[in-house]
């Protein structure tokens, strides 16, 4: 029995990051990543030491030989790695991938052309699992020397793969391709997993959520309830006096779709009672976002005493385009431990939530929530679209500027609007110090907050 298990290892003072092949319980070969990335979540030059190295491994009549993840990515500079490897009836490469859409894709087409290039089949083994903000697929797999992939494990779940790879550099098919999933599977399937993992690897067995009646603390109720279980997940509608009638209405009615534990607490009184202490000391000032605020901070406060009473893990429902322009209430419904959809732009939501639909094969999520023009209803006949411009535009400049790290010229060319991307920038780049105190959540986008794009709260640039 020949098994390859990752590990760190020590060796006269420095660490390695390392894969070790045991054969009958015994360590015969360690292996040392060569290729150590140091670009958006990783940080392994900070750690670990590069490996030197690469050799072939001999059992039985098979010659293979192993790397870990990056080396497989790096081009250019595997020299010797290839006089090894073409030697070799097949490598195995051992991977923590974590996953944004588009990924998949792109792993398959590097893998395939390497496996092509050294004319060799390519065992690669990738984890899955949630971690924090990363998500890792799986979807380990099996491809052919001609770069083709001849069997493939399922995504975003625990798979066993079994397989004959043969001698003289033959993989024979064992099993049927593992068919592909849509955009919109993959992309709830990878919130689902980095929920639930969240959850229960930090020994949270269930969560509460504000559930308002808009379409992210709706989408937001579905992952929660697909992750941990409709018994485990406590939905609080928290109407105030600005609330309407029919999205309290849809909340109740998206709860009982789901199965969910359901409670409504209306926050009036509390309100008043904030609104009456403070009346002196806010003489002669007119109601501003002030007020707005208070109503956030309320429903925060009462969803961290659910957590603290009953132990619930709260998740957040903000998305991405309201924590980019900084639309959203610190210590309000900013509040949380967990923010799953942090990473999910606007229009986003809209077609995970349409996606969930169709996959139940019913309207779990109300029409009216699908149309329903976007309102955090902290005033009378407020309207997203009062402070935003259009979500499509917003998200258009946000992927451009956040995700593909555009300049402000060339985001005009390609939008213009010369104003309000200015505008746009600002409230981008001034509301960093809100995501800063923002709960972790699921990376899904090739650039998230956090981890990949590390910004300084204190800077006097501004977009001209």
């Amino acid at each position: 029995m020949v098994a390859i298990v990752g590990f760190v290892d020590e060796k006269k003072g420095d660490i390695y990051n390392s894969a070790a092949v045991m054969r009958n319980k015994k360590i015969t070969y360690i292996y040392h990543k060569i290729h150590l990335p140091n670009y958006g979540v990783f940080d392994e030059k900070r750690y670990f030491k590069p490996g030197a190295d690469n050799k072939l491994i001999k059992i039985k009549d098979l010659f293979f030989s192993v790397n870990i993840c990056e080396d497989i990515w790096a081009d250019g500079r595997e020299r010797m790695a290839e006089r090894v490897l073409k030697k070799a009836d097949f490598l195995v490469n051992v991977s923590a991938s974590p996953y944004h859409i588009g990924k998949i894709e792109e792993r398959k087409r590097i893998i395939g052309t390497k496996a092509k290039r050294f004319g060799i089949p390519i065992v690669y083994c990738n984890l899955v699992g949630g971690q924090d903000e990363l998500v890792f697929d799986g979807r380990s797999a099996l491809f052919g020397k001609d770069g083709s992939i001849i069997v493939e494990a399922k995504a975003f779940e625990e798979d066993l793969l079994i397989f004959d790879l043969g001698a003289g550099k033959k993989a024979k098919r064992a099993m049927p391709r593992v068919n592909p999933v849509s955009r919109e599977e993959e992309i709830y399937s990878a919130l689902v997993l980095g929920a639930k993992d969240y959850a229960l690897k930090n020994n949270f067995s269930k969560v509460a959520l504000g559930l308002s009646g808009g379409i992210d603390s709706a989408l937001v109720a579905c992952i929660a309830k697909d992750g941990l279980g409709r018994g485990n997940v406590l939905a609080l509608s928290m109407p105030s006096r600005y609330s309407s009638v029919e999205t309290q209405k849809d909340a109740s009615l998206i709860a009982g779709n789901l199965g969910i534990k359901f409670r409504e607490i209306p926050i009036n009184n509390i309100f008043s009672s904030y609104l009456d202490t403070l009346n002196l000391h806010f003489k002669g000032v007119g109601p501003n976002i002030t007020e707005e605020n208070i109503q956030a901070r309320i429903r925060g406060n009462i969803l961290m005493a659910f957590s603290n009473k009953f132990g619930y893990l709260v998740f957040n429902t903000g998305n991405k385009s309201e924590t980019s322009a900084g639309y959203c209430t610190l210590y309000g419904d900013m509040a949380g431990g967990f923010s799953v959809i942090k990473d999910v732009p606007k229009r986003l939501v809209y077609e995970l939530a349409e996606y969930r639909n169709k996959k139940e094969g019913k309207d779990i999520i109300p029409k009216s929530v699908l149309k329903r023009a976007p309102t955090a209803e902290l005033r009378p006949n407020q309207k997203d679209q009062d402070t935003l411009p259009p979500y499509d535009f917003l998200d258009r400049v946000i992927g451009l500027y956040v995700e593909q790290n555009k300049g402000f010229s060339d985001i005009i060319k390609e939008v213009g609007h010369k104003d309000i991307v200015k505008k746009v920038l600002n409230m981008i780049d001034s509301s960093e110090y809100k995501r800063r105190q923002a709960p972790p959540g699921v990376k899904i986008t090739p650039m998230a907050f956090g981890k990949d794009r590390r910004m300084p709260i204190t800077n006097k640039f501004t977009p001209s």
